[in-house]
């Protein structure tokens, strides 16, 4: 399934909140989004009388904060690893497709690129290499420039089973690797499992449970990438909500009945929020992009506007704010939709918040 240039993500820790009020005030549902095999979210200061003098603050001493320095060895576990959720919302990084089987080199050199010149925290893995080894690739990519990993089980869109060697592959190599879990921050199950009607939603929530079982020694979370009519063409689908420790949203305004440009776009990403905040227990929320109506380089640079202005209604959400993902890299991943076109030039400048 493809979606554009927005990734919403709430914090990985599936905290119990109490929910809040839906964002515009009122409860709404979604329209359906037809599939494309293509692939197609104040800080107050204290102030005094007088000009104070701004002292920058120190960089948070967790991964994969900006600024974290590394130590040189693994610490004794992950306990105390990741960043509070709660400082996990605006723009927190890329979509990157991995179905050209990028060799550890071009996954080292573009991660740094994906770090150093955006000011990413994480990368989305979208896509898959069934080549042995690859995840071991990424994982050392991602700790050689400080960026935690959504890890993905792929289904794919052509109902075959391999989705179970590529889970049991997965889960052995984050087993396997020492430093895995170190930049590990969630494994998905997608990419829009219900929605494709991969499998009944309640064998999901059992692979899910099971997979949470699995890596509970390591304390990496699950959870499952989706629309959300995908859960709710299910009856809601509460049994995987209930299931999955955070949020994995696929917004895709380009897929409404009522998409038009990417200025008219935030009504369309609030009515999906808003049942996710109804329905998911206060859990942290990720939200990966779609394309708008008008699928152009204005409208995917405006829509990525659109979401950096609307920064503060982003940290505003129950659960510890929303992280959004640009989706995706660049065209020679998925065309179209990149940062970069094909020659790997940027299509429009791209400077998102990273907080406000």
């Amino acid at each position: 399934m493809i979606f554009y240039p927005l990734l919403l993500s709430f914090v990985l820790s599936g905290l119990s909140l109490a929910l809040a009020a839906p964002l515009d005030g009122r409860a709404s549902g979604s329209q359906p989004h037809p599939e494309q095999v293509n692939h197609a979210n104040a800080l107050t200061a204290s102030q005094s009388k007088t000009a104070p003098k701004h002292t920058p603050p120190a960089a948070p001493n967790c991964f994969p904060a900006l600024g974290f320095t590394k130590p040189q060895t693994l610490p004794a576990d992950n306990t105390n690893w990741w960043c509070d959720p709660a400082t996990e919302y605006a723009f927190v990084g890329f979509s990157y497709e991995v179905t050209a089987c990028q060799s550890r080199e071009q996954l080292i050199q573009e991660f740094s690129d994906i770090r150093n010149h955006f000011n990413s925290r994480y990368v989305r893995l979208y896509g898959f290499c069934d080549r042995e080894g690859f995840y071991d690739d990424i994982v050392e990519a991602a700790w050689e420039n400080t960026l935690g990993i959504h890890a993905l089980i792929w289904f794919g869109f052509d109902g075959s089973d391999i989705w179970i060697s590529r889970r049991d592959t997965l889960l052995a190599a984050l087993h396997a690797n020492p430093k895995a879990k170190y930049v590990t921050r969630v494994l998905q199950f997608g990419s829009e499992p219900l929605f494709d009607n991969v499998l009944p939603h309640a064998t999901l929530a059992a692979q899910v449970l099971a997979a949470k079982q699995n890596l509970s020694s390591l304390h990496i979370p699950v959870t499952v990438s989706e629309l959300a009519y995908g859960y709710q063409e299910r009856g809601g689908a509460q049994d995987v909500l209930d299931a999955i420790d955070s949020i994995n949203i696929h917004m895709l305004p380009f897929f409404s009945q009522q998409a038009s440009t990417s200025d008219q776009a935030w009504p369309l990403v609030e009515n999906d929020l808003n049942w996710f905040i109804a329905h998911g227990n206060g859990k942290k929320i990720v939200q990966p992009n779609s394309p708008l109506a008008v699928a152009d380089i204005p409208n995917e640079q405006g829509y990525y506007t659109l979401l950096d202005e609307h920064c503060e209604d982003l940290k505003a959400v129950v659960g510890g704010g929303i992280g959004w993902f640009a989706h995706i890299y660049s065209d020679n991943q998925e065309p179209g939709y990149g940062i970069y076109n094909s020659a790997m030039q940027l299509k429009f400048p791209f400077a998102p918040r990273t907080e406000c």
